[in-house]
């Protein structure tokens, strides 16, 4: 077998591989459950259930310090005073999830630490190790998505 074939070969099996994993998760609520790095790649996030709904809360910080204290990080954007000075790892900032449909969690929010704000979200499960995050104010066609990578286990 030429290399060319065999390479055509791998990547035919591999494709039908995912395609098989995603089929077997389509039907599983919890595929969502475990912890994902979101697409900037400085934070994880590890999603739970908590009773019949889905939340993540944060578990890594890539700089987990502030930079001009050198103590952690807090949550200095958040709308309410009060809890400015909470820190952000152990903060959750995805909840009240539900599955819908193959592949789909929605009626959840997503709080964004950077900013302060706190948007509509859904989940979408797009391959075993991936899920597109969309928040949105409104409708969803008004909004922004990122793709988180499950992280396994080491």
């Amino acid at each position: 077998m030429k290399p060319t074939h065999f390479l055509v070969l791998l990547s035919v099996l591999f494709l039908g591989a995912e395609s098989n994993v995603l089929r077997a998760q389509a039907d599983n609520p919890d595929a969502i459950v475990g912890v994902w790095k979101t697409g900037e790649g400085n934070a994880m996030v590890r999603i739970y259930k908590n009773g019949e709904k889905y939340q993540g809360k944060i578990v890594w910080l890539k700089e987990p310090n502030d930079p001009e204290t050198g103590k952690p990080k807090v949550d200095k954007n958040h709308p309410d005073e009060s809890v400015r000075n909470r820190p952000l790892l152990g903060l959750v900032n995805v909840w009240g999830f539900s599955y819908t449909e193959k592949n789909v969690w929605d009626d959840g929010n997503i709080y964004d630490p950077k900013n302060g704000s706190t948007y509509s979200c859904t989940i979408k499960l797009t391959s075993a190790n991936s899920i597109d995050v969309r928040g949105y104010i409104g409708i969803s066609l008004i909004g922004r998505s990122d793709t988180w990578t499950r992280q396994v286990a080491k």
